[in-house]
């Protein structure tokens, strides 16, 4: 496994575009590697001032084309083997954590089939993660982690199919239950809309006092 970062270049026209509308940033990334089409995980993140992506991908992604297009050069994207931080994560070790995920409910009629809706509200939003963090693979109290960011996007996925998706993101310390299913977590990302951004789940080492 690779995680790549990539520093967007904002004063491109391209970029603010493909950052009104997911799918554009999900097809240029795709672009990035041979053979199928794969459904790699990604997420738009601020990290040092810089809005970045965060790419995971199986395998070692070309970004040079995806650079010319948004970034001001090809030194803007770095690629790191993740095998070591996966085999890092051990049950009963604890780790600082960032998702941004798409936390939904699906409410049904008699007789009809549900109706996919988002969590609007930040308590049902924890309470989600709060409900899907065990088989996930790790463990959450509910005071050791918060929601740091919830952003609407809307936009048309072909000619007339609008889409309206809510991307929350959390930070918080997570503990691991099940290693093996933690790691498989990382690897296949959490919820909905991950060809839009979420469902990424990245971890950094807890430095305990």
């Amino acid at each position: 496994m690779y995680l790549s970062k990539i520093t967007l270049d904002t004063t491109k026209r391209n970029t603010m575009l493909a950052l009104r509308s997911p799918g554009k940033i999900h097809g240029a990334l795709e672009s990035s590697f041979a053979g199928p089409r794969q459904r790699n995980l990604w997420r738009l993140d601020k990290l040092g001032g810089n809005l970045c992506i965060l790419l995971l991908s199986e395998s070692m992604p070309d970004l040079s084309g995806f650079c010319d297009q948004f970034c001001r050069s090809y030194g803007d994207a770095q690629t790191k083997a993740y095998d070591g931080l996966l085999a890092r994560t051990e049950t009963n070790t604890k780790w600082r954590f960032r998702l941004t995920a798409n936390p939904v409910k699906s409410q049904k009629k008699a007789g009809e089939r549900g109706k996919v809706l988002a969590h609007i509200t930040a308590a049902y939003q924890k309470q989600w993660l709060l409900e899907h963090c065990v088989q996930h693979g790790f463990r959450l109290a509910a005071d050791s982690f918060d929601v740091t960011q919830s952003k609407w996007y809307q936009f048309y996925k072909g000619d007339n199919n609008r889409v309206s998706l809510l991307a929350v993101t959390y930070e918080g310390v997570l503990e691991v239950s099940d290693e093996d299913l933690f790691r498989q977590t990382l690897v296949s990302g959490i919820g909905r809309g991950k060809a839009y951004g979420m469902g990424l789940l990245t971890v950094m080492r807890l430095q305990e006092k």
